[in-house]
Protein backbone atom coordinates (compact mmCIF):
# COMPACT_ATOMS: atom_id res chain seq x y z
CA UNK A 1 0.00 0.00 0.00
CA UNK A 2 1.60 3.47 -1.27
CA UNK A 3 0.63 6.25 1.21
CA UNK A 4 0.93 9.53 -0.40
CA UNK A 5 3.15 12.01 0.67
CA UNK A 6 2.20 15.34 1.99
CA UNK A 7 4.79 17.87 0.14
CA UNK A 8 6.00 19.91 2.94
CA UNK A 9 7.26 23.97 2.45
CA UNK A 10 10.58 24.49 3.46
CA UNK A 11 11.55 25.78 6.45
CA UNK A 12 12.34 29.54 5.92
CA UNK A 13 13.84 31.79 8.97
CA UNK A 14 12.80 35.47 8.31
CA UNK A 15 15.88 37.48 9.36
CA UNK A 16 14.19 41.10 8.90
CA UNK A 17 12.94 41.05 12.70
CA UNK A 18 16.40 40.37 13.94
CA UNK A 19 18.23 42.77 11.66
CA UNK A 20 15.54 45.27 12.79
CA UNK A 21 16.33 44.47 16.57
CA UNK A 22 20.13 44.39 15.85
CA UNK A 23 20.39 48.00 14.09
CA UNK A 24 18.18 48.99 16.88
CA UNK A 25 20.64 48.19 19.65
CA UNK A 26 23.49 49.66 17.35
CA UNK A 27 21.62 53.22 16.94
CA UNK A 28 21.06 52.81 20.95
CA UNK A 29 24.64 52.35 21.85
CA UNK A 30 26.03 54.84 18.97
CA UNK A 31 23.73 57.23 20.40
CA UNK A 32 24.73 56.46 24.42
CA UNK A 33 28.57 56.48 24.15
CA UNK A 34 30.52 59.60 24.48
CA UNK A 35 33.78 59.58 22.20
CA UNK A 36 34.80 63.05 24.13
CA UNK A 37 37.34 62.30 27.01
CA UNK A 38 37.46 65.11 29.34
CA UNK A 39 40.90 65.81 30.48
CA UNK A 40 40.04 68.10 33.55
CA UNK A 41 37.11 68.97 35.79
CA UNK A 42 34.96 71.19 34.23
CA UNK A 43 34.33 73.97 36.74
CA UNK A 44 32.28 77.49 37.22
CA UNK A 45 34.24 79.13 39.93
CA UNK A 46 31.96 81.94 42.11
CA UNK A 47 31.97 85.24 41.87
CA UNK A 48 33.45 87.68 44.87
CA UNK A 49 33.03 91.59 44.46
CA UNK A 50 35.00 91.62 47.93
CA UNK A 51 37.99 89.38 46.88
CA UNK A 52 41.88 90.14 47.02
CA UNK A 53 44.52 88.70 45.32
CA UNK A 54 47.23 86.32 47.40
CA UNK A 55 49.87 88.75 49.08
CA UNK A 56 52.41 86.02 48.35
CA UNK A 57 53.01 84.67 45.14
CA UNK A 58 54.04 80.71 44.60
CA UNK A 59 57.27 79.39 43.60
CA UNK A 60 57.92 78.78 39.75
CA UNK A 61 60.41 76.54 38.06
CA UNK A 62 60.17 77.12 34.63
CA UNK A 63 61.51 73.80 32.26
CA UNK A 64 62.37 75.49 28.78
CA UNK A 65 62.11 73.00 25.39
CA UNK A 66 66.04 72.72 25.88
CA UNK A 67 65.69 71.38 28.95
CA UNK A 68 66.69 74.28 30.67
CA UNK A 69 65.81 74.81 34.19
CA UNK A 70 65.03 78.21 35.57
CA UNK A 71 63.35 79.02 38.86
CA UNK A 72 61.79 82.72 39.51
CA UNK A 73 64.51 84.62 37.64
CA UNK A 74 67.42 82.65 38.29
CA UNK A 75 68.62 80.35 35.75
CA UNK A 76 70.10 76.68 37.42
CA UNK A 77 72.00 73.75 35.84
CA UNK A 78 70.39 70.55 36.52
CA UNK A 79 72.83 69.54 39.07
CA UNK A 80 72.45 72.60 40.73
CA UNK A 81 68.36 72.15 40.91
CA UNK A 82 68.43 70.19 44.24
CA UNK A 83 70.59 73.24 45.68
CA UNK A 84 68.29 76.30 44.24
CA UNK A 85 65.15 74.69 45.41
CA UNK A 86 66.41 74.11 48.99
CA UNK A 87 66.95 77.49 49.13
CA UNK A 88 63.48 78.50 47.99
CA UNK A 89 62.09 74.92 49.53
CA UNK A 90 60.64 77.17 53.00
CA UNK A 91 58.67 79.41 50.51
CA UNK A 92 57.51 76.59 48.43
CA UNK A 93 56.62 74.47 50.91
CA UNK A 94 54.03 77.73 52.24
CA UNK A 95 53.03 78.94 49.03
CA UNK A 96 53.37 75.84 46.74
CA UNK A 97 55.60 75.13 43.63
CA UNK A 98 54.40 75.75 40.23
CA UNK A 99 56.15 74.18 37.58
CA UNK A 100 55.75 75.62 34.08
CA UNK A 101 56.96 73.27 31.21
CA UNK A 102 57.27 73.93 27.76
CA UNK A 103 55.09 71.05 25.94
CA UNK A 104 58.52 69.71 23.99
CA UNK A 105 60.75 68.91 27.43
CA UNK A 106 61.49 65.37 27.53
CA UNK A 107 59.30 63.78 30.35
CA UNK A 108 62.37 63.21 32.51
CA UNK A 109 63.19 66.49 32.72
CA UNK A 110 59.37 67.14 34.62
CA UNK A 111 60.05 63.79 36.43
CA UNK A 112 63.38 64.93 37.89
CA UNK A 113 61.50 68.02 38.90
CA UNK A 114 58.97 66.76 40.63
CA UNK A 115 61.58 64.53 42.65
CA UNK A 116 63.42 67.02 43.64
CA UNK A 117 60.37 68.98 45.18
CA UNK A 118 59.04 65.45 46.69
CA UNK A 119 62.74 65.02 48.39
CA UNK A 120 62.43 68.63 50.09
CA UNK A 121 58.75 67.92 51.35
CA UNK A 122 57.06 70.25 48.78
CA UNK A 123 53.93 68.39 48.37
CA UNK A 124 52.04 71.51 46.93
CA UNK A 125 53.55 71.19 43.12
CA UNK A 126 51.48 72.21 40.30
CA UNK A 127 51.93 71.83 36.54
CA UNK A 128 50.91 75.21 34.74
CA UNK A 129 49.11 74.86 31.53
CA UNK A 130 47.73 77.27 29.11
CA UNK A 131 43.90 77.78 28.37
CA UNK A 132 43.06 75.80 25.42
CA UNK A 133 41.93 77.47 21.98
CA UNK A 134 39.58 76.13 19.75
CA UNK A 135 41.96 74.10 17.46
CA UNK A 136 43.91 72.71 20.91
CA UNK A 137 42.69 70.16 23.68
CA UNK A 138 44.85 71.97 26.79
CA UNK A 139 42.74 73.24 29.77
CA UNK A 140 44.14 75.27 32.09
CA UNK A 141 45.43 74.77 35.46
CA UNK A 142 46.41 77.31 38.24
Amino acid sequence: MKFPRRHREPVEINLTPLIDVVFLLLIFFMVSTTFETRQALELELPESASAAPADTAPVVLSISAAGDYRLGETSVDQRDLAAALAAQADAARDHGLVIEADGRVAHRRVVAALDQAAALDITRVRIATREANDSTNQAETP
